[in-house]
């Protein structure tokens, strides 16, 4: 009997899913708690239009993902720090948050959680981070700290 999964099932596919199963599991099990719909020729077309709306939207996500991602490539952010009169050593160091803060006022607007520094910037300078703007996109952005 084919079905149409509503939730993940374990060991049988996963949402959205259209699969072959026994009779008696679809009936007794998958059915019953709501796990599934029956694959009628109607449910089937629903289901398949809504995949084919799913696989527009991430084609649309993704090709927007890679403008971001070409802008960022191209960009040299200047990133703002505060430190010493004297010393001219740096309070604290330059985080995600403040990465993504300079971002936003750039006009583009990246999660703190995308954003990947190798290792903490507690120094002046010109240094590289990731930014993970799709799941199989990231862009490498020059960063420039100075005094703020």
């Amino acid at each position: 009997m084919k079905v149409i999964l509503v939730q993940d099932v374990k060991g049988t596919g996963k949402k959205g899913e259209i699969v072959e199963v026994n009779d008696g599991y679809a009936r007794n099990f998958l059915l019953k708690k709501g796990l599934a719909q029956e694959g009628t020729a109607q449910n089937l077309y629903v289901a398949a239009q809504r995949e084919k709306a799913r696989l527009a939207k991430m084609a649309a996500e993704k090709a927007e993902a890679k403008v971001v991602a070409d802008r960022l490539v191209k960009m040299t952010l200047v990133v703002k720090a505060r430190a010493g009169s004297e010393g001219g050593r740096m309070f604290g160091s330059v985080t995600n948050e403040n990465i993504a803060d300079a971002l936003a006022e750039e006009g583009v607007v990246i999660d703190k959680k995308k954003i990947e520094i190798k290792e903490s910037i507690r120094d002046f300078g010109d240094f590289e981070v990731l930014v993970r703007v799709y799941p199989e996109i990231s862009a490498k952005l020059r960063i420039t700290v100075v005094r703020a």
